[in-house]
Protein backbone atom coordinates (compact mmCIF):
# COMPACT_ATOMS: atom_id res chain seq x y z
CA UNK A 1 0.00 0.00 0.00
CA UNK A 2 2.87 2.37 0.76
CA UNK A 3 4.18 1.94 -2.80
CA UNK A 4 0.76 2.73 -4.22
CA UNK A 5 0.69 6.04 -2.36
CA UNK A 6 4.35 6.96 -2.76
CA UNK A 7 5.16 10.33 -4.35
CA UNK A 8 8.89 10.06 -3.68
CA UNK A 9 11.16 11.23 -6.52
CA UNK A 10 8.22 11.96 -8.81
CA UNK A 11 8.06 15.19 -10.84
CA UNK A 12 4.89 17.28 -10.66
CA UNK A 13 4.23 20.53 -12.53
CA UNK A 14 1.90 23.05 -10.87
CA UNK A 15 0.42 26.21 -12.31
CA UNK A 16 -0.95 28.59 -9.69
CA UNK A 17 1.41 27.08 -7.13
CA UNK A 18 2.10 30.43 -5.46
CA UNK A 19 -1.53 30.95 -4.38
CA UNK A 20 -3.23 29.87 -1.14
CA UNK A 21 -4.42 26.46 -2.31
CA UNK A 22 -1.59 25.86 -4.77
CA UNK A 23 1.02 26.83 -2.21
CA UNK A 24 -0.37 24.34 0.28
CA UNK A 25 -0.37 21.58 -2.33
CA UNK A 26 3.18 22.39 -3.42
CA UNK A 27 4.43 22.26 0.17
CA UNK A 28 2.63 18.96 0.79
CA UNK A 29 4.19 17.40 -2.31
CA UNK A 30 7.77 18.34 -1.41
CA UNK A 31 7.20 17.18 2.17
CA UNK A 32 6.32 13.81 0.67
CA UNK A 33 9.50 13.54 -1.36
CA UNK A 34 8.33 14.86 -4.72
CA UNK A 35 9.99 17.36 -7.01
CA UNK A 36 7.79 20.36 -7.82
CA UNK A 37 8.00 22.42 -11.00
CA UNK A 38 6.27 25.75 -10.38
CA UNK A 39 4.82 27.52 -13.44
CA UNK A 40 3.81 31.16 -13.42
CA UNK A 41 4.16 34.66 -14.86
CA UNK A 42 5.60 36.42 -11.81
CA UNK A 43 9.26 35.57 -11.37
CA UNK A 44 9.35 37.27 -7.96
CA UNK A 45 6.46 35.16 -6.61
CA UNK A 46 8.01 32.01 -8.06
CA UNK A 47 11.37 32.73 -6.46
CA UNK A 48 9.78 33.49 -3.08
CA UNK A 49 7.85 30.22 -3.14
CA UNK A 50 10.90 28.29 -4.32
CA UNK A 51 12.94 29.68 -1.42
CA UNK A 52 10.25 28.65 1.06
CA UNK A 53 9.87 25.14 -0.34
CA UNK A 54 13.59 24.51 -0.66
CA UNK A 55 14.00 25.49 3.00
CA UNK A 56 11.59 22.64 3.81
CA UNK A 57 13.04 20.13 1.34
CA UNK A 58 16.36 21.18 -0.23
CA UNK A 59 16.59 21.03 -4.03
CA UNK A 60 12.94 20.06 -4.28
CA UNK A 61 11.55 23.00 -6.23
CA UNK A 62 12.21 24.38 -9.69
CA UNK A 63 10.64 27.42 -11.30
CA UNK A 64 9.64 28.22 -14.87
CA UNK A 65 8.44 31.66 -15.89
CA UNK A 66 5.69 30.86 -18.37
CA UNK A 67 2.27 32.12 -19.43
CA UNK A 68 -0.10 29.15 -19.32
CA UNK A 69 -2.19 30.85 -22.02
CA UNK A 70 0.72 30.87 -24.48
CA UNK A 71 0.99 27.65 -26.49
CA UNK A 72 4.46 28.54 -27.77
CA UNK A 73 5.85 29.15 -24.29
CA UNK A 74 4.33 25.90 -23.08
CA UNK A 75 5.87 23.97 -25.96
CA UNK A 76 9.26 25.37 -24.98
CA UNK A 77 8.52 24.36 -21.39
CA UNK A 78 7.64 20.83 -22.48
CA UNK A 79 10.98 20.52 -24.25
CA UNK A 80 12.82 21.94 -21.22
CA UNK A 81 11.15 19.48 -18.85
CA UNK A 82 12.04 16.57 -21.10
CA UNK A 83 15.66 17.70 -21.31
CA UNK A 84 16.17 18.60 -17.64
CA UNK A 85 13.97 16.05 -15.86
CA UNK A 86 13.45 13.30 -18.44
CA UNK A 87 9.87 12.66 -17.32
CA UNK A 88 6.77 14.35 -15.89
CA UNK A 89 4.64 12.25 -13.53
CA UNK A 90 1.81 14.70 -13.04
CA UNK A 91 0.31 18.10 -13.78
CA UNK A 92 -1.96 20.08 -11.45
CA UNK A 93 -3.77 22.96 -13.17
CA UNK A 94 -4.38 25.53 -10.43
CA UNK A 95 -4.20 28.75 -12.47
CA UNK A 96 -7.46 30.68 -12.36
CA UNK A 97 -9.38 33.32 -10.48
CA UNK A 98 -11.93 36.06 -10.95
CA UNK A 99 -12.07 39.79 -11.71
CA UNK A 100 -14.17 42.52 -10.07
CA UNK A 101 -15.75 43.51 -13.38
CA UNK A 102 -16.94 39.95 -13.89
CA UNK A 103 -18.48 39.75 -10.40
CA UNK A 104 -21.87 41.33 -9.81
CA UNK A 105 -22.50 43.33 -6.67
CA UNK A 106 -25.80 42.61 -4.86
CA UNK A 107 -27.50 45.69 -6.38
CA UNK A 108 -26.43 44.94 -9.99
CA UNK A 109 -28.09 42.87 -12.71
CA UNK A 110 -26.43 40.78 -15.38
CA UNK A 111 -26.64 43.75 -17.76
CA UNK A 112 -24.10 45.55 -15.58
CA UNK A 113 -21.45 42.88 -15.97
CA UNK A 114 -18.26 43.65 -17.90
CA UNK A 115 -18.18 41.34 -20.91
CA UNK A 116 -14.48 42.08 -21.42
CA UNK A 117 -13.64 40.96 -17.87
CA UNK A 118 -15.99 38.00 -18.17
CA UNK A 119 -14.13 36.81 -21.27
CA UNK A 120 -10.81 37.16 -19.43
CA UNK A 121 -12.14 35.08 -16.54
CA UNK A 122 -13.34 32.37 -18.91
CA UNK A 123 -9.99 32.40 -20.68
CA UNK A 124 -7.76 32.00 -17.61
CA UNK A 125 -9.96 29.43 -15.87
CA UNK A 126 -10.79 27.36 -18.95
CA UNK A 127 -7.98 27.80 -21.45
CA UNK A 128 -5.48 28.20 -18.63
CA UNK A 129 -6.33 24.55 -17.98
CA UNK A 130 -6.93 23.33 -21.54
CA UNK A 131 -3.70 24.58 -23.13
CA UNK A 132 -1.24 23.27 -20.50
CA UNK A 133 -3.06 19.94 -20.49
CA UNK A 134 -2.97 19.55 -24.26
CA UNK A 135 0.67 20.57 -24.55
CA UNK A 136 2.20 18.86 -21.50
CA UNK A 137 0.20 15.66 -21.93
CA UNK A 138 2.44 15.14 -24.95
CA UNK A 139 5.22 14.23 -22.51
CA UNK A 140 2.94 11.70 -20.85
CA UNK A 141 1.99 10.16 -24.19
CA UNK A 142 5.68 9.77 -25.07
CA UNK A 143 6.57 8.16 -21.72
CA UNK A 144 3.35 6.15 -21.45
CA UNK A 145 2.04 7.37 -18.08
CA UNK A 146 0.99 10.42 -16.08
CA UNK A 147 -1.79 11.94 -14.01
CA UNK A 148 -3.44 15.29 -14.68
CA UNK A 149 -5.55 16.99 -12.01
CA UNK A 150 -7.73 19.98 -12.89
CA UNK A 151 -9.39 22.31 -10.42
CA UNK A 152 -13.15 22.65 -10.72
CA UNK A 153 -15.48 24.50 -8.33
CA UNK A 154 -18.80 24.46 -6.52
CA UNK A 155 -19.78 27.02 -9.16
CA UNK A 156 -19.70 24.20 -11.74
CA UNK A 157 -22.14 22.11 -9.72
CA UNK A 158 -25.04 24.49 -9.16
CA UNK A 159 -25.89 28.15 -9.48
CA UNK A 160 -23.63 30.37 -7.38
CA UNK A 161 -24.88 33.94 -7.67
CA UNK A 162 -22.76 36.86 -8.93
CA UNK A 163 -19.96 34.85 -10.66
CA UNK A 164 -21.26 34.16 -14.16
CA UNK A 165 -17.93 33.92 -16.04
CA UNK A 166 -16.25 31.86 -13.36
CA UNK A 167 -19.23 29.46 -13.24
CA UNK A 168 -19.25 28.99 -17.02
CA UNK A 169 -15.51 28.36 -17.11
CA UNK A 170 -15.47 25.84 -14.29
CA UNK A 171 -18.44 23.97 -15.77
CA UNK A 172 -16.45 23.73 -18.99
CA UNK A 173 -13.43 22.44 -17.02
CA UNK A 174 -15.59 19.55 -15.81
CA UNK A 175 -16.56 18.40 -19.31
CA UNK A 176 -13.03 19.00 -20.59
CA UNK A 177 -11.75 16.74 -17.80
CA UNK A 178 -14.09 13.95 -18.89
CA UNK A 179 -13.40 14.50 -22.59
CA UNK A 180 -9.63 14.52 -22.16
CA UNK A 181 -9.74 11.45 -19.91
CA UNK A 182 -11.53 9.54 -22.67
CA UNK A 183 -9.21 10.88 -25.37
CA UNK A 184 -5.99 9.92 -23.62
CA UNK A 185 -7.08 6.56 -22.23
CA UNK A 186 -8.71 5.33 -25.43
CA UNK A 187 -5.85 6.37 -27.70
CA UNK A 188 -2.75 6.23 -25.51
CA UNK A 189 -3.36 3.59 -22.85
CA UNK A 190 -4.71 3.15 -19.34
CA UNK A 191 -1.78 4.72 -17.52
CA UNK A 192 -2.56 8.32 -18.52
CA UNK A 193 -5.37 9.72 -16.39
CA UNK A 194 -7.27 13.00 -16.07
CA UNK A 195 -9.44 13.92 -13.08
CA UNK A 196 -10.60 17.05 -11.30
CA UNK A 197 -11.12 18.26 -7.76
CA UNK A 198 -13.98 20.62 -6.93
CA UNK A 199 -13.09 22.54 -3.78
CA UNK A 200 -15.83 23.80 -1.56
CA UNK A 201 -15.39 27.21 0.03
CA UNK A 202 -11.90 28.07 1.21
CA UNK A 203 -10.89 31.60 2.20
CA UNK A 204 -8.01 32.81 0.02
CA UNK A 205 -6.63 36.12 -1.16
CA UNK A 206 -9.11 36.44 -4.02
CA UNK A 207 -12.34 35.87 -2.11
CA UNK A 208 -11.41 37.14 1.35
CA UNK A 209 -13.16 40.48 0.87
CA UNK A 210 -16.32 38.73 -0.34
CA UNK A 211 -16.49 36.35 2.61
CA UNK A 212 -15.05 38.26 5.59
CA UNK A 213 -15.32 41.74 7.05
CA UNK A 214 -12.31 43.77 8.21
CA UNK A 215 -12.89 42.61 11.79
CA UNK A 216 -12.70 38.95 10.70
CA UNK A 217 -16.42 38.27 10.99
CA UNK A 218 -18.26 36.72 8.05
CA UNK A 219 -20.10 38.82 5.50
CA UNK A 220 -23.70 38.05 4.61
CA UNK A 221 -22.39 35.89 1.73
CA UNK A 222 -19.95 34.15 4.04
CA UNK A 223 -22.70 33.34 6.54
CA UNK A 224 -24.93 32.06 3.75
CA UNK A 225 -22.22 29.61 2.67
CA UNK A 226 -21.69 28.40 6.24
CA UNK A 227 -25.45 27.93 6.64
CA UNK A 228 -25.50 25.68 3.57
CA UNK A 229 -22.39 23.67 4.48
CA UNK A 230 -23.32 20.75 6.77
CA UNK A 231 -19.87 20.80 8.41
CA UNK A 232 -20.57 24.42 9.38
CA UNK A 233 -17.22 25.91 8.42
CA UNK A 234 -14.92 26.92 5.58
CA UNK A 235 -12.26 24.48 4.46
CA UNK A 236 -8.60 24.74 5.35
CA UNK A 237 -6.23 24.73 2.38
CA UNK A 238 -4.50 21.61 3.72
CA UNK A 239 -7.73 19.65 3.39
CA UNK A 240 -7.31 19.43 -0.39
CA UNK A 241 -3.95 17.71 -0.09
CA UNK A 242 -5.23 14.22 0.58
CA UNK A 243 -7.37 14.14 -2.55
CA UNK A 244 -4.58 15.58 -4.69
CA UNK A 245 -2.20 12.95 -3.26
CA UNK A 246 -4.62 10.15 -4.10
CA UNK A 247 -5.16 11.31 -7.68
CA UNK A 248 -1.45 11.82 -8.39
CA UNK A 249 -0.47 8.48 -6.88
CA UNK A 250 -0.77 4.94 -8.23
CA UNK A 251 -3.52 4.30 -5.67
CA UNK A 252 -5.95 5.86 -8.19
CA UNK A 253 -4.70 3.84 -11.16
CA UNK A 254 -8.25 2.87 -12.27
CA UNK A 255 -9.71 6.36 -11.79
CA UNK A 256 -10.11 8.74 -14.70
CA UNK A 257 -12.70 11.23 -15.93
CA UNK A 258 -14.05 11.90 -12.43
CA UNK A 259 -14.67 15.12 -10.51
CA UNK A 260 -14.26 14.84 -6.73
CA UNK A 261 -15.97 17.24 -4.31
CA UNK A 262 -14.02 18.40 -1.27
CA UNK A 263 -16.71 20.65 0.13
CA UNK A 264 -17.80 19.84 3.68
CA UNK A 265 -21.07 18.48 2.30
CA UNK A 266 -22.10 21.66 0.44
CA UNK A 267 -23.28 19.87 -2.73
CA UNK A 268 -25.17 17.22 -0.76
CA UNK A 269 -27.34 19.75 1.10
CA UNK A 270 -30.61 21.06 -0.34
CA UNK A 271 -30.79 23.99 2.03
CA UNK A 272 -33.69 22.41 3.92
Amino acid sequence: MNELLSLKDKNFALSGGTGTLGGSIAQYLVENGAKVLLLGRSEDKLKDKQKTLNSIAPNSTFIFKVDVMDEGELTNLKNAIKKEFNHLDGLVNLAGGNLPGATLTPDQTVRDISMADTKKVVDINLFGTVIPTVVLSGLMVDQGYGSIVNISSMAAKQTISRVLGYSMAKSAVDIFTKWMANELASKHGDRIRVNAVAPGFFIGNQNKRLLTNEDGSFTERGNSIIKNTPMGRFGDASELNGMIHYLLSDASSFVTGSVFDVDGGFTSFSGV
